[in-house]
């Protein structure tokens, strides 16, 4: 009986080769994985639950990563100081730009850069939590934007002088700063608002943080007028 020649086309095909992934980008791999994860979940949610979501081991995320802590100090590194651009700084100190133009744009490229469900989420849950991420960016804006809109603020004032903000000052500074972060609650966390499905800026929202700049600056003529 003649034997039957199989047809090589015919045949299962190799499985594919798993590429070996290097230590540094499998790392990069969890922290974005974790970002999602607490984004989700909150800041209580655990590794063993972040482990099986991921499909790897707890040993092998506990290998990269040993105590939650560190994880945490990743995730702030990566989702919020790795945010923070220079030359955000450089536009607040350009005094070639008058003020609104100066604050318009810095917090549409700001609002741009930070107004994403993980950021906004993330940040949050932290604030319910141990306010471990919150209180570090906060440092950072305390040393790095908030003395900038403040000089800025006097300058366009006609103001020499050269003190700290007073409470009252911080408020309507913060004020500012709240309400383009709000933009992000109310898409993020409340549900609200157009273009939910939309992670970018659209067009709509520079207008309304324009109008929230404008509002700022006239509060700062209105109080100018009264003093």
């Amino acid at each position: 009986m003649p034997s039957i020649r199989k047809n090589p086309s015919a045949q299962q095909a190799p499985a594919p080769v798993r590429r070996r992934m290097p230590p540094a980008e499998r790392e990069q791999q969890f922290v974005e994985g974790a970002i999602r994860f607490f984004s989700r979940h909150g800041l209580d949610g655990q590794l063993r639950d972040l482990a099986g979501e991921l499909g790897i081991t707890h040993t092998l995320l506990y290998h990269y990563f040993p105590t939650k802590q560190a994880l945490l100090e990743r995730v702030y590194k990566d989702l919020f100081e790795g945010r923070w651009r220079v030359e955000w700084e450089t536009l607040l100190d350009d005094n070639r730009i008058e003020l609104p133009e100066k604050l318009t744009q810095f917090y549409v490229s700001y609002a741009k850069a930070i107004l994403s469900p993980e950021w906004v989420r993330v940040f949050v849950y932290s604030g319910l939590s141990d306010r471990f991420i919150t209180d570090r960016y906060f440092a950072l804006l305390h040393e790095k934007l908030f003395p900038r809109i403040h000089r800025q603020t006097l300058k366009h004032l006609g103001s020499r002088s050269r003190k700290p903000p007073t409470e009252r000052e911080m408020e309507q500074i913060l004020g500012l700063h709240g309400s383009v972060f709000y933009m992000g609650m109310r898409r993020w966390v409340y549900g609200l608002g157009s273009n939910l499905e939309v992670s970018a800026l659209s067009e709509i929202d520079a207008i309304y943080i324009e109008d929230r700049v404008m509002a700022y600056v006239a509060s700062l003529q209105l109080k100018k007028a009264k003093s």
